[in-house]
């Protein structure tokens, strides 16, 4: 992604396919420069741009057409049909960016965690961003969401358990992630892009997730592959020695060829061997109406 080299080495579960770093860097803070995406700028938007976010989201939960579809959601949002009172945690929420535009979109107790972020802050009533672990509050949530975080982290069954415990009965637990069941990865195996080395530490097969999910006691509710056309391109930049860089992509690939990497990735996705999925999980028990 940025060019620096290195070689890490991953071991494959014989199992269920799941791959993981073997030996994490001491010191991972130079893979995480400050221009890592992430780290970027919380971008605020005006009131009647806000409100035209509100009423479009409103549209879309009423409608279900993607005309209405917001652009920081997908059918995840969709398929989680949050009510706009539930207590939301993102974890690992980098800037805040997506609970901001959850917030003015007219959700009320947002809460995003991120240990790197350089200090806690109320953005708004409502949205609070706190720099440290999940596991280190005492709240609890109706919505856990880790979009593209559980893969930086080291002990994927240990992050599923503190999820566990902090939802409330009835909650629902959201992950996206890359997933080992990538025919992309199975193909290109180190120039896949989103190995990531040595920043993803782990990532899950989806039968591997699952396993890992439902022992610690999650009923998995449903699984959908969401990867994009960004799994062909990125790697094909990196097979001709490239950087991560988008700006160059237009220049070295047809029109036509990202076109058919468009559609490849749909058929990808509904074979089930695309590279990134999402997990609907379930805290078993009875949610308590607001």
């Amino acid at each position: 992604m940025l060019g620096m080299g290195g070689e890490f080495t991953y071991t494959s579960c014989t199992s269920c396919g799941s791959i993981q770093l073997s030996s994490i860097p001491e010191d991972l803070g130079p893979y995480y420069p400050s221009e890592y995406y992430s780290f970027s700028s919380l971008q605020s938007s005006g009131f009647f741009r806000n409100l035209l976010k509100k009423i479009r989201i409103q549209a879309y939960f009423a409608t279900g057409l993607n005309f209405f579809l917001p652009p920081f959601g997908g059918q995840w949002l969709k398929k989680l049909s949050p009510r706009v009172t539930d207590r939301i945690a993102d974890v690992g929420c980098g800037n805040g960016q997506l609970l901001y535009e959850l917030h003015v979109s007219g959700f009320e107790d947002l809460h995003g965690f991120d240990p790197f972020l350089e200090k806690g802050s109320q953005l708004a009533r409502g949205l609070t961003l706190w720099n440290k672990e999940f596991g280190q509050t005492d709240l609890c949530f109706d919505v856990v969401m880790l979009h593209h975080s559980f893969e930086h982290l080291a002990d994927p069954e240990q992050v599923l358990k503190v999820c566990f415990d902090r939802l409330n009965p009835g909650g629902t637990l959201l992950v996206r992630c890359p997933v080992a069941d990538a025919a992309v990865w199975k193909e290109k195996q180190s120039l896949w892009v989103q190995l990531d080395a040595p920043r993803h530490l782990t990532i899950p097969s989806t039968g591997g997730f699952v396993a890992a999910a439902q022992r610690v006691g999650f009923e998995v509710q449903e699984v959908v592959f969401d990867s994009t056309a960004f799994q062909f391109w990125g790697t094909a930049l990196y097979e001709q020695g490239e950087k991560l860089d988008s700006g160059k992509v237009n220049a070295l690939f047809s029109e036509k060829q990202l076109e058919e990497w468009e559609q490849k990735a749909i058929q990808y996705n509904q074979e089930g061997v695309g590279d990134q999925a999402c997990f609907f999980c379930i805290k078993p028990g009875k949610k308590v109406e607001a």
